[in-house]
C-alpha cells in the first residue's frame, strides 16, 4: 500500500498490517528527506519491504534517497530508455554510475560500519522504472532492455491523463495500455507491478501477471473511513463549499 501521510507512526501502524510492501511517496505527498529517514526508521523492525518515490528522476535526490538508506527506488515519469538509464546511473558508483560518494557521512553505510560497503552496494539497491505515459508506453520494450532495470511499475492515472483520457483508469484503451506493457515486461523476465484501487481491476491485473501491486493508500483508507463514520452518526448535509486548504 501506498504510504502518503508523511508520519512515520501511521507507516509504523501500515508496516505491522501484514502487507508484504509499502510505497513511501515523495511526488506527491509531503515528505522530505527528514520525513522519509522518520519513516525507513519506523518501519525497519517489520517483515515488510519499503520502496521510496522520489519526485523526480534526479541524480542528486537519488542520492540523497539512497544516502539515507533506501533500498528500493520507484522512479516516477520514465518515458525513454535514456530515462530509465539515467536512473541507473543516479543509483550506481562510478564506473558505472554517477553516484556521489559519501559512505562515511551516510545511514546507508551505517557510518562506514558495513565492510565493503562501496564495492557491495549495487547489489543491495532495486531500480523501478514508473511506466505513465504514451510515450513510456511505445518505449516499454526498450525501457525494460536498459541493463540495470530490476522491474517496473505501470502507473494508470498518468497513463490515462496522457492517452486523454484523464481519471478513466478503467478506459479499455489504457487497460489494454497495462496489459501489452504487462505481456512485454513478463516476455523479457523483467518483474512488473501496478497500482490499482479497485478490487476487481487488481485481480484483473493479478491474473494477467504482474508480480508486486499496491491496492490502498494511508490516506485514502483514513479519508473513506472517516467519512463512513460521519455518515453513520450526523445527518447528510451537502458539500459545503471549501473555506481553505
Amino acid at each position: 500500500m501506498w504510504v502518503c501521510s508523511g508520519s512515520p507512526l501511521v507507516a509504523e501502524i501500515c508496516a505491522g498490517a501484514g502487507l508484504d510492501w509499502l510505497l513511501i511517496d515523495a511526488e506527491h505527498s509531503p515528505n522530505g528527506l527528514e520525513g522519509i529517514l522518520a519513516q525507513l526508521q519506523a518501519v525497519h523492525g517489520y517483515p515488510v519491504t519499503a520502496v521510496v518515490r522520489p519526485p523526480a528522476n534526479d541524480t542528486v535526490l537519488i542520492k540523497q534517497y539512497l544516502d539515507l538508506g533506501v533500498q528500493s527506488l520507484l522512479i516516477p515519469m520514465v518515458h525513454t530508455a535514456d530515462d530509465a538509464a539515467a536512473a541507473v546511473s543516479a543509483a550506481n558508483y562510478p564506473p558505472r554510475g554517477v553516484r556521489g560518494v559519501g559512505s562515511a557521512l551516510a545511514r546507508s553505510a551505517r557510518w562506514n560500519r558495513i565492510p565493503g560497503y562501496l564495492a557491495n552496494a549495487s547489489e543491495t539497491i532495486t531500480v523501478i522504472v514508473q511506466i505513465e505515459s504514451r510515450e513510456a508506453v511505445d518505449n516499454v520494450a526498450k525501457i525494460v532492455a536498459v541493463d540495470g532495470i530490476d522491474a517496473v511499475f505501470i502507473g494508470p492515472s498518468d497513463l490515462a491523463a496522457s492517452m486523454g483520457v484523464l481519471g478513466q483508469q478503467e478506459h479499455p484503451d489504457v487497460v489494454a495500455a497495462v496489459e501489452h506493457c504487462i505481456k512485454v515486461a513478463k516476455a523479457a523476465g523483467k518483474p512488473v507491478g501496478v497500482n490499482a484501487f479497485a478490487e476487481a481491476t487488481a485481480r484483473r491485473y493479478l491474473a494477467a501477471g504482474v508480480d508486486f501491486i499496491l491496492v490502498g493508500a494511508d490516506v485514502a483508507l483514513l479519508a473513506r473511513g472517516s467519512e463512513a463514520l460521519a455518515a453513520s452518526y450526523l445527518p447528510a448535509a451537502g458539500p459545503g463549499p471549501a473555506t481553505s486548504y
